[in-house]
């Protein structure tokens, strides 16, 4: 019989090769088919994620073990040969096991001969730890030793700037399994009644210690949510950021899926403001409407082109742009984004993310508040879209302001403009999220 965890992860691996799934959104319903929980669960999801993590890795060690080029093996025996050396090189699985499941598992799936090929080579992958693999394939080769696409590398190194010498731990770090980040919405949850180790820097946040968050009744109910901590900081500096009068209409402009709106809706409810959600797809509206549903402080959700935004000029007090980007900052929590992504997304989300924010600047009133964020650390989508922008809307007084002062217990958060905020999961355990507060005179 098939182990039903390796199953799962098996059946992981090829929803996001053949139907570019997203393992997170497939974990959930693909362990509930299987009645997978507890340790189970944890060792299939593992399984899944990890190996995909770690595929430029691994396929530099079975290019060394397989007398063919990968591309000329079946693709379904590749997936089972990665789950088989994740489990051999990066779990605590006995090499037996390891071995024996990975050969049933093709066996059953494939055929006999597939099932033969796969238990030759995972014992010649078995003969040497991930150590020696990486002294033999990639002895120089940070990209391959760590699993990123090279172009990836360069992007990151860069963004360190002067401390690229951090560049190994960072992509270390982008390999580690993330931690579960619960946030309390405030006035609705306190931090104290969830479960979990308090977060470093949010006020609101905690790790959770084990289980299911959707089993933790604050979590359940709405007023409680998963969500980075990065991300809590996002909402958490906008809502410290003075404006100077009125302070009533918040805007999120790219709210979906909605846990950043959610966290902006509590905070503004505390206020008697209310925060206007835009978003472009329609399922990602009504995830955005059933984040903030439950609790006050939405004055609606509408679903539009935030490059031509339904706001008049100057109306909203704060603003909040997380624009689309690469996600390079957020690859230990979308894994299969390190192998989707290209030069060329980087090329054509720019000119988007300047679209965005020379929109958002027309919206935001004199003395309002506009935070602008990424998941991702390159340059062209930080830095360089902020510059532009401030170039292109010198003449309406938009100036950027010190974001800092605003998360005064983050340390060593400085960002590529003086002023902005980069986190960094080798640093903070975060996302690496960048933010840029901008003013109009």
């Amino acid at each position: 019989m098939v182990d039903p965890a390796r199953l799962a992860a098996f059946e992981v691996l090829k929803a996001v090769r053949v139907d570019d799934g997203y393992t997170n959104l497939l974990l959930p319903t693909v362990l509930a088919r299987h009645g997978l929980t507890g340790r189970d669960a944890a060792f299939a999801t593992e399984l899944a994620s990890g190996t995909i993590r770690r595929q430029g890795t691994y396929d530099a060690v079975l290019a060394a073990c397989v007398d063919r080029p990968l591309r000329k093996v079946e693709a379904k025996v590749l997936d089972a040969l990665r789950l088989g050396v994740h489990q051999l090189l990066a779990m605590r699985v006995p090499t037996h096991a390891a071995i024996d499941t990975t050969v049933t598992l093709v066996r059953v799936q494939v055929n006999q001969g597939a099932a033969g090929f796969c238990n030759a080579v995972l014992r010649k992958i078995a003969a040497q730890d991930l150590d020696a693999w990486l002294a033999q394939v990639a002895p120089t080769d940070l990209a391959t030793a760590h699993s990123h696409p090279a172009w990836m590398v360069e992007e990151l190194r860069r963004a360190l700037g002067s401390h690229a010498d951090e560049l190994p731990e960072l992509l270390a770090a982008d390999n580690l399994p993330p931690r579960v980040t619960l946030v309390a919405r405030p006035g609705r949850a306190e931090r104290q009644e969830l479960p979990g180790t308090p977060t470093r820097y949010s006020p609101h946040g905690v790790v959770l210690d084990g289980g299911d968050p959707a089993d933790v009744p604050a979590v359940a109910e709405g007023r409680a949510g998963v969500q980075d901590e990065g991300s809590q900081l996002v909402a958490l500096a906008l809502a410290a950021a003075p404006v100077a009068g009125r302070d009533e209409r918040w805007v999120d402009l790219c709210a979906g899926p909605g846990g950043k709106a959610a966290l902006l809706a509590a905070l503004a409810a505390q206020r008697g403001a209310a925060v206007t959600g835009v978003e472009l797809h329609h399922h990602r509206a009504r995830l955005v409407a059933r984040a903030v549903a439950s609790g006050p402080g939405l004055a609606g959700v509408v679903q539009s082109d935030a490059t031509r935004a339904p706001f008049a000029d100057g109306s909203a007090d704060r603003i909040l742009l997380d624009a689309p980007c690469t996600g390079l900052g957020a690859l230990r929590r979308r894994p299969e984004a390190r192998w989707r992504r290209t030069p060329a997304d980087l090329a054509e989300l720019v000119p988007l993310q300047r679209a965005l924010l020379g929109e958002a600047a027309r919206v935001l009133r004199p003395g309002g508040a506009l935070l602008y964020a990424t998941c991702s650390p390159a340059l062209a989508e930080t830095a360089d879209v902020v510059t532009a922008t401030l170039a292109d809307h010198a003449a309406s007084g938009l100036r950027l302001d010190d974001v800092r002062e605003h998360l005064p217990a983050v340390p060593d958060a400085e960002g590529p403009l003086l002023g902005t905020v980069q986190l960094w999961p080798h640093r903070h355990g975060t996302d690496a999220m960048f933010l840029a507060l901008l003013r109009r005179e």
